[in-house]
């Protein structure tokens, strides 16, 4: 992957710095910029090296997204034992971790920080991270749109500190917040007492997140620090949570402005300037195409952005055993260079988004993902719209439960294919997989959770007891043991297939409607992958031209099972029920 030279990368954040913040106060911060890069180059090239860095991302990479204290057992600290169960259960499934914000914090499940610069002591520290990394490419949080309500930086501000006056956003009478985009249904604005009266101040996620004010050059030199401290400690991946609603400006809709972009790009200009083996990720759950300008021009911000959009339409898929939508969608992608990539993924810690299907999806369409979820022991989550009305915005349910009906009779084995036919495509798709890890260790939904916090996100957020976890692995005619089984087979056969680079081609072939099918063909021109995968619960003929390989007749083998086909010209295959084909010319 091609990257910029220091100094062109020097020169681009001297530009962008000029044209955020002016001439005389832009040099003023470029100069201060370029004292703290020097001033870091010694611990930098002292930093922890985890596995795989300066490696570039291949079909050997998947991620495992998980929290700190995912595992937990008497007498070990959460991340000590996370990098024990990885090392023993996921070394060659997965080359990498995000472990979710690891920070002391005060609300969020992580993501209200209250300290940059530590690892919450509940959960190990960074000795423990390093452990870690020495087996898996770790991706870590930058939680930079706002910071806890208890943080210093905030606590600074309400005590009148000079440092902090202008860290965050007053709310005064002559600002006009009405087009602001509003991503949940909670209040703009809170009250704060401080120590010359109340003041009020922009909190888009929630009274305890408070937003940080990057007019203010002095905040951007601040948080460039806590990524150049992250980099030290093994980052791989920089993950900018939230990164859409960056700069605030009253009047405006305050997402996606100028100035974001233009932060990012500064950002991926630092990461070229001094740690050109870091990726930047960004995490930006919006309509598909707003999703897609945070890739830039292909060279200048993201390499990786959250694929929002796959998980409710591979949803919608298997619910409605039609495969139209998402392959009229995945034949429609494209990416603004070679340098790029999706990060694909069907679940995480949050809900399944339903914004980035607007306009893919029929309103009615995603109706129906949102009453079937509802069925199914989920949640919906709202978001307020600038008429004062509120609409779907996510749904809040574990993946197995959403594709899977519990009162419908169905046996486990059914589920399981099911379950792992969704995660086929994901897989499948050009892009790095991300792969969450209640859906890796087959979870069902926790509304426990639900009822103990007050959040519908807490349904897909239970915490692991290891030992307990380990008694239902060791079943292997469970669901847990089902599943990661499954995966283990899927992701294995992907890391020995060169076709499932990430940045190779990708060609989305018709199938008919109760299948998808893509090939893949990796860019050292070797043997491509026709990848097939059922969404019917019954057996199927579908009819696929092969001849796109440029092949007339011949043996294709499948590579999750060996087993081999005669295919030419127009194929007529039998699919069984979800069945999975990844089928390579021999």
């Amino acid at each position: 992957m091609a990257r910029r030279l220091p100094s062109a990368a020097k020169a681009i954040a001297h530009e962008i710095l000029l044209s955020l913040y002016g001439h005389e106060v832009g040099e003023r911060i470029y100069r201060r910029l370029a004292t703290s890069v020097t001033e870091a180059s010694p611990r930098l090239a002292r930093r922890v090296r985890s596995a795989r860095e300066g490696q570039p991302l291949d079909h050997q990479d998947a991620f495992l997204i998980t929290y700190g204290d995912q595992m937990r057992t008497p007498g070990e600290a959460p991340l000590q034992t996370l990098a024990a169960f990885a090392r023993r259960y996921l070394r060659g499934l997965v080359s990498g971790v995000h472990v979710l914000p690891f920070f002391p914090s005060s609300s969020d499940d992580g993501f209200a920080v209250v300290d940059y610069y530590q690892v919450n002591p509940e959960l190990g520290s960074w000795d423990d991270l390093r452990t870690l990394g020495e087996d898996f490419r770790l991706m870590f949080d930058a939680v930079i749109n706002h910071v806890s309500s208890r943080s210093r930086w905030f606590q600074g501000f309400l005590a009148g500190e000079q440092r902090y006056r202008d860290f965050f956003i007053r709310i005064t009478p002559d600002m006009d917040l009405t087009p602001v985009v509003r991503p949940r249904a909670l209040p703009l604005v809170t009250a704060f007492q401080t120590a010359s009266g109340e003041e009020r101040v922009w909190t888009t996620f929630s009274a305890d997140q408070v937003d940080l004010n990057y007019a203010n050059p002095e905040v951007l030199l601040a948080v460039l620090d806590v990524l150049l401290e992250y980099i030290a400690r093994g980052a791989q991946i920089l993950r900018l949570d939230a990164i859409a609603y960056l700069w605030k400006q009253a009047g405006t809709p305050s997402i996606h402005l100028p100035q974001t972009h233009q932060v990012v790009r500064l950002i991926r200009a630092m990461l070229d300037w001094v740690a050109p083996h870091v990726f930047l990720i960004t995490e930006t759950n919006v309509p598909h195409q707003e999703n897609l300008s945070y890739f830039g021009d292909g060279t200048n911000e993201a390499q990786l952005v959250y694929n929002f959009a796959l998980p409710p339409l591979v949803l919608h898929t298997f619910l409605s055993g039609d495969a139209t939508k998402l392959t009229e969608w995945a034949a429609s992608l494209h990416l603004p260079s070679t340098e790029v990539a999706f990060f694909n993924f069907l679940a995480s810690h949050d809900g399944i988004g339903l914004n980035p299907v607007r306009g893919i999806l029929s309103e009615a369409e995603i109706e129906r993902l949102v009453r079937s979820a509802q069925e199914r022991g989920g949640l919906v989550g709202l978001k307020a719209e600038q008429d004062g009305s509120q609409s779907a915005y996510e749904l809040n349910i574990n993946y197995f439960d959403a594709l899977n009906d519990a009162a419908a009779g169905e046996t486990l084995d059914l589920q399981v294919k099911r379950f792992l036919g969704a995660h086929a495509i994901l897989l499948s798709l050009a892009g790095l997989p991300g792969i969450y890890v209640h859906s890796l260790l087959g979870s069902r939904g926790w509304p426990e959770g639900v009822r103990q916090t007050g959040r519908n996100r807490s349904i897909n957020r239970q915490k692991f007891e290891r030992d307990a976890l380990l008694r239902e692995l060791s079943d292997a005619t469970g669901r847990r043991a089902r599943i990661l089984a499954g995966f283990e087979r899927l992701l294995r056969v992907r890391s020995s297939t060169p076709a499932f680079d990430p940045y190779g081609e990708q060609r989305v072939l018709s199938a008919g409607s109760g299948a998808f099918a893509v090939l893949r063909l990796p860019p050292d021109g070797s043997r491509p992958v026709l990848c097939l995968q059922s969404v019917l619960a019954r057996r199927q003929t579908v009819r696929v031209d092969v001849r796109t390989v440029k092949r007339r007749h011949g043996g294709w083998r499948d590579v999750c099972t060996n087993q081999i086909m005669e295919l030419g010209g127009v194929a007529e295959i039998q699919l069984e029920p979800y069945q999975v084909l990844w089928l390579q010319p021999e």
